[in-house]
């Protein structure tokens, strides 16, 4: 007889033995469905269970990160949480990108993970994962997406990464795995997407990535340590791909003509390497290009003319050595947007062909050798925004329809052969921001309206052959104007004022005439005044003293007459004055000798009376020169000697001043015994003092303890704060000083002061850098500290930004001298993350711990809370809060694991701030933090201009400044792992200096692709930056 043997189901439902003979056929049959109904759904829940455990084991390993406050048990979970994807109720995606996460032990969590048997994809990216690669994920056999990108990550990629079979998406960019890119990644067939970009990789990139036959993107990019290779000719092999993304791989040799075989290629970036050789024809026929980018190379010879790839939407071939005309071509292109090809060797004309493409929006040429006219049709069939074709050879006029769309927002056009009248629409043009057409052969009046176009904030018209009369009104919006070198004559309006912006205006050597307008003195943001050379008469007002940003003036060659205003002694920031050959009189201002003049002419007038006193040297030799009436105290001046045109006084008056001469004398000495007196009583006690203290040397230092110890008194205090006081001590040699830190006897709550005195003392002891402040020594006695550093004469950056230095009589700081400050706190950052061993976080780099010496060098000080890295990239553990307010990166909201990238990001403010003029920190002038503020704009796509400090706009200097902006936006990236390095960031502001040496003003070079890339930024900034979703 057939029975029932205690059998359990899932549940645990005992059925009990039953004779098969007493149960009726549809119990039967309703046993059975119960029984198949039961071994489906059971099963499931079971599953559901055991991965809400796993999930909440994991979230426990991580740390409990407030992002994954929602993972709680309940009946629906874990399919129900943001974070989790299910499919036929298991767990198959874990999407954890950008959820704070801090880590350490990565393989231990990743071994938790793989206890979720059916997960496909994995994604933990833009957190802060710190460690080597998990090899415990090879547990995770159906694993076939795995995105760990922006992290910490270090050490090699494992040799056998090959185990992880399954993979079609493998993103490890952005972190900081050094080593070799391993060969057995070319055995991952079912691999699709290898983003690798962004490390510290070395070696050559392996060939056997040409294995990947299903491969379809490949980003290598920004790998500068790779040796330098050609590009493997196995990637030919790979006739899936549809994006390569290899900018700075430190590429060499030619690029392959079997390129052309890759016909599913969308995306070639292969700019920034040091490719030669010549363009292969191929590359401009794949049908499915759209994206083509080699600028920055070595490439030479004529750009192909088989332009078959008609998909074409950005081409960018700049900065090369090409030569031959521009193909006709590329008028098949009806999807081309941007059209690069600046700095190479081009000559010919623009092709017609050029101008007929419809969806041409930026189209810029200049530093080639074309010559002819421009089409006549150029901007007449698209929406054509940026036009520049500077430095060539190119004649005629501007076309009639450049700005046809109404969106042209340039014409940068100086140093061509072009003739005829500016023509009648750019006045009639609102969109022009510039207008740069100076040093060519223009002649003629200027429209009416281009001197009042509403967005205009440049017009540069200089070294043509304009005529006419200055208007009588300019639009407030304009910054710089340039008219010199040509032939406009008449007054200059007072309605000039209306350009309240106004910060240079240059008009030397025209045929103006008349008086210098009052109403001028009107621009208080003027820092360029350039009237030399025209027929200008009357006196120089004396309400110049407005002009309070005024740091260039030459008036020379015209007929002023007058005395030179008293009032020009407060103008503070000139440094540049030139008033020779005019008609003044009179006496030179007693107060002239305030001004911080590099250079002064005088020369050629009707000065008299004598120098002051400040000039009496051979700096000025040829600053007086034909004044007969005036003379020096210093012969070598050839000048007449003051001496000798004095007349001899009486005998009673020399009598009289002699009595009083030996009166003052004798005060003095009874005053210099008393004096002396008390120093020396001060020194004995000073003596006992010392006696106590502790010296430890790091320079050499002709330094008395007796006079360090005696010299720390109020009369000597140059800084003070919560740690002490900052004394400034004359040393032994005369003119020379040093700066003592005193730091404060009381309570020591758990050790700190000793801990910042120990870590000052330990770093800066041991390090030599032209770009860190020097220890030169320490004291330390039972009860006190004093730390012995050089002395830095202009204090520190804050006070020349914000403090009192900003408005003193002083010189403020230019932009180049703020440029040179950005390069060489960079370089003393540089070698702290870079050059030292273990390498240094600073943990407070901001504006205030940047000393200035006498010739405004930067000076990296304070290292009371540097620490020292275990490994470079390694994170540090954090035992307290460190940094100041407005300076203090993201992550120390969450994580207690720091690297350098804290340094990089405070310095990123500090950047800011140098080209802002705002504070870091919140308060009431801002809304919002410096950082917060910054990146609203950028993103909002509002000027970068208008953030630029007031003071130090300049357009000269434009380009140089938005590059310095939107670096200091990368170093603040809320990701640790997206910010540049120290190294990285000095490569830049080296460039951008580099830059300014430059005479031409034109938007004309891009500091790094980098920055020169919008979509590079946005991507540093958000926070599914690398190939989220297969797309980069």
């Amino acid at each position: 007889m057939c029975k029932f043997k205690h059998w359990y189901f899932p549940g645990k439902i005992p059925i009990r033995n039953v004779e098969m003979s007493k149960i009726p056929l549809y119990m039967i049959k309703f046993s059975f469905h119960l029984f198949l109904l039961l071994s489906i759904t059971l099963p499931s829940q079971v599953i559901s269970q055991t991965e809400q455990t796993i999930l909440l084991t994991l979230k426990r390993e991580l740390g409990d990160p407030p992002s994954l406050q929602s993972w709680k048990p309940t009946p629906s979970a874990p399919c129900d949480w943001p974070e989790i994807r299910c499919a036929g109720g298991s767990v198959t995606k874990l999407l954890l990108s950008g959820k704070g996460i801090t880590m350490q032990n990565l393989p231990a969590a990743a071994a938790t993970i793989c206890g979720l048997r059916h997960l496909t994809k994995l994604d933990l990216s833009n957190n802060s994962v710190a460690g080597e690669f998990p090899t415990t994920l090879y547990n995770c056999s159906n694993l076939r997406h795995l995105d760990l990108s922006q992290n910490y990550l270090t050490g090699a990629i494992p040799a056998d990464v090959d185990r992880l079979k399954t993979l079609t998406h493998l993103n490890l960019g952005g972190n900081a795995f050094s080593g070799e890119i391993p060969e057995a990644i070319g055995s991952l067939p079912e691999l699709k997407t290898l983003n690798l970009f962004k490390n510290r990789f070395n070696g050559t990139i392996p060939r056997e990535i040409g294995n990947l036959s299903n491969l379809e993107l490949l980003g290598l990019a920004y790998n500068g340590n790779l040796e330098p290779a050609k590009i493997p000719l196995e990637f030919v092999k790979l006739r899936r791909l549809r994006q390569i993304w290899m900018t700075q791989c430190n590429l060499i040799g030619e690029i392959p003509e079997s390129f052309g075989n890759l016909v599913n290629l969308e995306q070639l970036d292969l700019s920034v390497n040091n490719l030669t050789g010549s363009i292969p024809g191929s590359l401009l026929s794949l049908r499915k290009l759209k994206f083509l980018y080699l600028f920055r190379n070595g490439l030479s010879g004529v750009i192909p003319s088989t332009v078959q790839g008609l998909n074409l939407i950005d081409v960018d071939l700049a900065m090369n050595n090409l030569t031959g005309s521009i193909p006709r071509e590329f008028g098949k292109l009806k999807s081309l947007r941007t059209l690069h090809l600046y700095m190479n060797k081009l000559s010919g004309e623009i092709p017609i062909s050029v101008s007929l493409i419809p969806s041409l929006l930026y189209f810029r040429v200049y530093r080639n050798n074309l010559s002819g006219t421009l089409p006549p049709e150029l901007g007449l069939h698209s929406r054509l925004t940026m036009f520049e074709f500077s430095d060539n050879q190119i004649s005629g006029g501007l076309p009639e329809h450049l700005c046809a769309s109404g969106v042209l927002i340039g014409v940068v056009a100086f140093s061509n052969n072009l003739s005829g009248v500016l023509p009648e629409w750019l006045g009639n043009c609102p969109s022009l921001a510039t207008v740069q057409v100076f040093d060519n052969n223009f002649w003629g009046e200027v429209p009416l309206g281009l001197w009042t176009s509403r967005n205009l904030s440049s017009l540069i018209l200089s070294n043509n052959a304009f005529s006419g009369e200055l208007p009588s009104k300019l639009f407030w919006n304009l910054t710089r104007l340039e008219i010199a070198n040509n032939k406009f004559s008449g007054r200059i309006s007072a309605g000039i004022t209306s350009a309240s912006n106004l910060v240079f205006f240059d008009a030397r050597n025209n045929m103006l005439s008349g008086e210098i307008p009052r109403e001028l003195t009107l621009l208080s943001r003027l820092s360029t005044l350039k009237l030399d050379g025209n027929k200008l008469s009357g006196a120089i007002p004396s309400e110049i003293v407005s002009w309070k940003s005024l740091s260039t003036m030459t008036l020379s060659g015209n007929k002023l007459s007058g005395q030179i205003p008293a009032a020009m002694a407060a103008l503070s920031s000139l440094v540049y004055l030139d008033l020779s050959e005019n008609d003044l009189t009179g006496e030179i201002p007693t107060r002239f000798e305030q001004l911080k003049l590099v250079f002064l002419n005088l020369s050629s007038n009707q000065l008299s009376g004598k120098i002051p006193e400040e000039f009496n040297n051979l700096v000025f030799e040829n600053s007086f020169l034909n004044n007969p009436h005036l003379c020096a105290y210093n012969p070598k001046l050839n000048l007449p000697n003051c001496f000798t045109n004095t007349a001899p006084h009486s005998r009673n008056s020399t009598s009289k001043s002699l009595a009083l001469i030996l009166g003052v004398i004798m005060l003095l000495l009874v005053t210099a015994s008393m004096v002396l007196y008390k120093k020396q009583w001060r020194k004995k006690q000073s003596v006992s003092n010392a006696s106590t203290w502790r010296r430890t040397s790091f320079q050499k230092l002709d330094l008395g303890e007796m006079n360090l110890f005696s010299s720390l008194t109020e009369n000597n205090l140059i800084g003070s704060g919560g740690f002490g006081k900052v004394y400034r001590v004359a040393s032994s040699r005369a003119g020379e000083y040093v700066a003592a830190k005193k730091i404060l006897n009381r309570k020591d709550e758990d050790g700190k002061l000793e801990k910042e005195f120990m870590a000052e003392v330990e770093i800066l002891g041991n390090i030599r850098h032209s770009n860190i402040v020097k220890l030169l020594c320490c004291y330390s006695s039972e009860n006190s500290k004093v730390l012995v550093y050089e002395y830095m004469e202009n204090q520190s950056l804050d006070k020349w930004l914000h403090g009192k230095l900003k408005t003193s009589s002083t010189v403020g700081l230019s932009w180049p001298t703020r440029l040179n400050i950005a390069i060489g706190a960079a370089q003393g950052l540089s070698y702290m993350h870079h050059e030292c061993s273990p390498p240094i976080i600073h943990r407070d780099v901001k504006s205030s711990n940047i000393l200035l010496d006498s010739e405004f060098r930067a000076k990296i000080a304070d290292f009371g809370l540097a620490k020292m890295l275990a490994k470079p990239g390694e994170p540090h553990t954090m035992s307290i809060l460190a940094g100041s307010f407005g300076y203090i990166p993201p992550e120390y909201a969450y994580s207690t694991k720091i690297n350098e990238k804290v340094d990089v990001y405070s310095f990123g403010v500090v950047l800011l701030e140098l080209v802002t003029g705002r504070k870091p920190n919140k308060g009431d002038e801002h809304a919002c933090s410096l950082v917060d503020w910054a990146w609203e704009r950028f993103c909002e796509g509002k000027s970068l201009a208008d953030a630029f400090y007031e003071d130090i706009k300049d357009p000269r200097h434009a380009e140089e400044m938005a590059s310095v902006f939107k670096l200091g936006l990368l170093c603040t990236s809320t990701l640790p792992s997206t910010r540049p390095s120290a190294k990285d960031i000095l490569q830049v502001l080296r460039r951008c200096h580099s830059g300014s040496t430059r005479t031409r003003v034109g938007n004309e070079f891009d500091i790094t692709p980098l920055l020169g890339d919008t979509r590079y930024i946005y991507s540093y900034k958000e926070s599914n930056a690398a190939s989220n979703n297969s797309s980069w």
